[in-house]
């Protein structure tokens, strides 16, 4: 029982620090990105994409992919009410979105530590096909968000 109302905790937690984020993040609205669930050290997201979203060859725009992802990062990483900033990231690009896909953008928690936590974001088009692992290693720092 325990273990569940931790649980719970968590979550509100996380859901209460992604409100807080959104009230303030014009880019992530700006790409139209819906965040579909958070918990403590997770997070999902999705968006569709856009004419303006594509580049000179009609495909999804390679910094669309990566503010995504990024965004996933953010949220996943700041779950758990300390807030975090991003040391390093790096990102693959496996395949190419189209228009009219329905991105959905995947970012997991590998480790945390006191001051370093270290994420896997995954993001995969409408038929699961991977488009792009990104990985992300974020500062702690001893700021609480709420």
């Amino acid at each position: 029982m325990e273990h569940l109302l931790e649980t719970a905790s968590t979550s509100s937690t996380a859901e209460a620090v992604k409100n807080r984020m959104l009230q303030h993040d014009a880019f992530s609205k700006l790409l139209g990105l819906e965040v579909q669930e958070v918990g403590a050290g997770y997070c999902r997201l999705r968006f569709t994409v856009r004419p303006d979203m594509l580049n000179g060859f009609a495909a999804l725009h390679g910094g669309v992919t990566f503010a995504a992802a990024d965004s996933a990062f953010a949220f996943a990483c700041n779950s758990h009410g300390r807030q975090s900033v991003g040391l390093t990231v790096t990102i693959d690009y496996l395949e190419a979105g189209k228009l009219g896909d329905v991105i959905t953008v995947e970012a997991r928690e590998e480790s945390l530590k006191h001051k370093v936590g270290v994420y896997q974001v995954r993001a995969t088009n409408q038929h699961g096909v991977v488009l792009a692992l990104f990985k992300g290693t974020a500062y702690r720092t001893s700021n609480e968000i709420l």
